[in-house]
């Protein structure tokens, strides 16, 4: 398994930073390695989707639970990835820290490129969070 961490401090509130975050519509603006979002179903806070990441435009399975303005909860369920992605909003000295966590490795025959791609998707967070930083600054 991968695990990775990777977090940004950002001067914007909890409720800029869950806005952007949270549409998850708007996914592909700011993680590069999503290529396309397609959602499948909803329940309440539950929202199961098809995904097309960048990797071989690959399609995987999510299934995502919305703990507003504390974290979401993204499960890869069916696809080349297994595991999963956690993003978490916490507060320090009036900052707000948006935390990535992933537990992935890519299923089947490709997991032995898992550690491959681990320095991939940790660049690619780090850019997404710079993204999403960015974006919740200027507003």
């Amino acid at each position: 398994m991968a695990e990775i961490e990777v977090f940004v401090e950002i001067n914007a509130s909890v409720d800029k930073v869950w806005e952007i975050v949270s549409d998850l519509d708007n996914e592909p603006k700011f993680w590069k390695g999503t290529k396309e979002v397609k959602n499948i179903s909803k329940n309440g806070n539950v929202v199961k989707r098809e995904i097309v990441i960048a990797f071989r435009d690959q399609k995987c399975i999510q299934e995502i639970k919305l703990l507003p303005k504390e974290k979401i909860e993204i499960v890869f369920t069916k696809g080349i990835i297994d595991g999963n992605k956690i993003i978490s909003i916490l507060t320090k000295d009036n900052k707000t820290i948006l935390k990535v966590n992933w537990n992935i490795k890519l299923s089947g025959i490709m997991s032995m490129f898992t550690s491959i791609i681990k320095n991939h998707i940790e660049n690619g967070t780090i850019q997404s969070l710079d993204k999403i930083k960015e974006e919740a600054e200027s507003k």
